[in-house]
């Protein structure tokens, strides 16, 4: 954020009654002694007196008309670090006024609005700023509520030396603090019908196609030249080579219940936020280990990860613009108005193979049969049940808690590595239990 606040320019009309607006308390209290003292000089005919009231008046007026004319150029800039945060940690934010002016700036003060959510709105009072010369100052952010906040603009105070009057001027740059959901790092657990990220089993060689089946590219510098495939050069009219392998990524889906109905009260330690963070810690652990990751909510919107990255350095530079595209969309997810899970299962039924990892809350019958048949007979599928009712006062009905049970049953059935969440468990203490209870399915199977 950079801009030029000048000072006492303002040339719209009635820039002079604006800055009569900001006389101080002290200015007005000058004004109207001045104004009392030459009163009572008519009344007493006191010529001395009348001089000391034009006096007690003239100084605010003064005092508004120079600081009115004063011309400041100053600069104001602002930095975060860093520009994305967990909720619950703190964000630095500095801040830098540079007096591009041939004066020295008098008395400021520096206020940048924050959200509320954010903390109480910093000040800071410069005394005197030399020509050319700079200050910095800094504060601390923080929000247990993650979500996109606005930061700005920064507001100048200028005031004259007696303090009689006071002007305010804004910069127009804002920044943004995004605050992404809590994280949790997982075990790197094996789970049945899961394969590995990158593998020779996911690899196929296309040299070994026919003329009509390769897939060419643009010839680049280090290329073999044995490997330039004439029929496309011709076709294109620029060198182009054949690709030797193509590498494709294991997937995995992770799916974020968001309707309304399925939860039960808000903040910080609700039940849906514990589903956006497991979410948010299983969609990271999984771009870790070369997944090309899916989020997906109930609505059938999603978020593709790197699903085309190659190998190497790219792939890694891929999943980490995909972990960031996902943090930053569930940082302002909110529930929806959906009633079911029916636009996921479409989705789900027409994508490809691979992971499937579901945080559910509370289920109807109907529903729990719907997210039975989202399973795929390849692949593993795990679900996290939420005891949303638990969150709440409605937590001690045993009927609710046997409900759970009844449902994490038909789902395990159906296939599905199913757990129930209450408040207190942990993602990666489940993500333990899940390991054995896929161990299990297939030793079963």
């Amino acid at each position: 954020m950079a801009a030029d606040a000048p000072a006492g320019s303002d040339q719209q009309p009635g820039g002079l009654r604006i800055a009569l607006a900001g006389t101080t308390t002290r200015g007005r209290s000058f004004l109207a002694a001045g104004v009392a003292a030459a009163a009572c000089s008519y009344i007493l005919g006191q010529d001395d007196l009348l001089r000391v009231g034009l006096l007690l008046a003239a100084l605010p007026l003064v005092c508004v008309v120079a600081l009115h004319r004063t011309r400041y150029r100053v600069a104001g800039s602002r930095k975060l670090s860093p520009a994305r945060v967990p909720a619950g940690s703190e964000a630095r934010v500095q801040l830098r006024l540079d007096n591009a002016s041939r004066l020295p700036t008098g008395l400021l003060m520096l206020q940048d609005r924050v959200p509320y959510v954010l903390g109480p709105r910093p000040r800071f009072v410069l005394d005197r700023v030399e020509p050319n010369g700079r200050r910095e100052v800094s504060y601390r952010v923080r929000s247990d509520l993650r979500g996109r906040y606005p930061l700005g603009p920064l507001q100048m105070r200028l005031t004259d030396p007696f303090g009689m009057c006071e002007l305010t001027r804004s910069f127009s740059a804002y920044d943004t603090l995004t605050v992404v959901p809590k994280t949790e790092p997982l075990p790197p657990v094996r789970l049945a019908g899961e394969s590995s990220g990158w593998g020779d089993g996911r690899r196929r060689t296309l040299a070994l196609a026919g003329e009509d089946d390769v897939i060419p590219r643009e010839y680049r510098h280090g290329d073999d030249l044995r490997r330039v495939h004439w029929r496309s050069t011709a076709r294109y009219g620029e060198l182009m080579v054949r690709r030797e392998e193509q590498p494709h990524r294991a997937g995995c889906t992770v799916l974020l219940d968001t309707r309304r109905v399925g939860y039960y009260g808000a903040g910080p330690d609700s039940a849906f936020e514990w589903a956006v963070s497991g979410a948010a810690s299983t969609a990271l652990h999984m771009l870790e280990r070369d997944y090309a990751v899916r989020l997906l909510t109930d609505t059938g919107d999603s978020v593709p990860g790197a699903e085309s990255a190659g190998g190497g350095h790219g792939a890694h530079s891929d999943s980490a613009d995909a972990a960031g595209l996902m943090l930053d969309t569930l940082a302002v997810i909110d529930h929806s108005a959906s009633e079911d899970l029916s636009a996921a299962f479409d989705v789900l039924r027409s994508g490809h193979e691979g992971l499937l990892v579901a945080f559910i809350g509370e289920l109807d019958d109907d529903t729990v049969s719907l997210v039975a048949r989202m399973r795929r007979r390849s692949g593993a599928a795990i679900a996290f049940l939420l005891d949303s009712a638990a969150w709440s006062a409605a937590g001690d009905d045993e009927p609710d808690a046997r409900r759970l049970e009844d449902q994490v049953q038909l789902l395990r059935e159906a296939g599905w590595t199913a757990l129930p969440v209450r408040p207190g468990d942990r993602l990666p203490e489940l993500w333990r239990q899940a390991e054995g209870q896929a161990q299990q399915l297939k030793a079963g199977v």
